[in-house]
């Protein structure tokens, strides 16, 4: 028996099929999910989601949204979705090194909206290179 998932962005549907096994980003930390698991519902950070069909990993860089577990369907609802075998490493690697620098600039000043939104950004694209290098 296998999962049905589902990773819906607002633009587009990243991902439709059956998975044996999902590991989800929440909020609370990794959470693994397997045939019969109980219903559930929780909330996702920026992070990586990792699926496995048979003996292969397929990684999925998510941004922020929700996860539903119901009889053995797992539907994620995210800001954005990328596929990690769609993103160009060396392009997320640059990404990356910018949203750092980015939040770095703002080290031992008071939180501001510009320092939350630099550290979302660099959460996404630490994300984005975690699923590139894992494929």
């Amino acid at each position: 028996m296998t999962l049905t998932l589902r990773v819906l962005a607002p633009d587009q549907s990243v991902f439709d099929g059956s998975a044996d096994e999902v590991i989800l980003p929440s909020t609370t930390g990794q959470v693994g999910i397997l045939t019969g698991h109980v219903s559930m519902l929780t909330a996702l950070d920026s992070g990586v989601l990792r699926l496995r069909e048979g003996n292969t990993w397929t990684a999925i860089a998510v941004s922020g949204g929700f996860a539903e577990v119901e009889a053995n369907e797992v539907t994620v609802l995210v800001n954005s979705a990328q596929l990690g075998s769609s993103i160009d490493t060396a392009t997320a690697e640059k990404d990356y090194e910018q949203a750092r620098q980015a939040f770095n600039s703002f080290e031992g000043k008071p939180t501001s909206p510009e320092k939350v939104k630099a550290e979302q950004a660099l959460a996404r694209s630490s994300a984005r290179l975690a699923a590139s290098r894992a494929g």
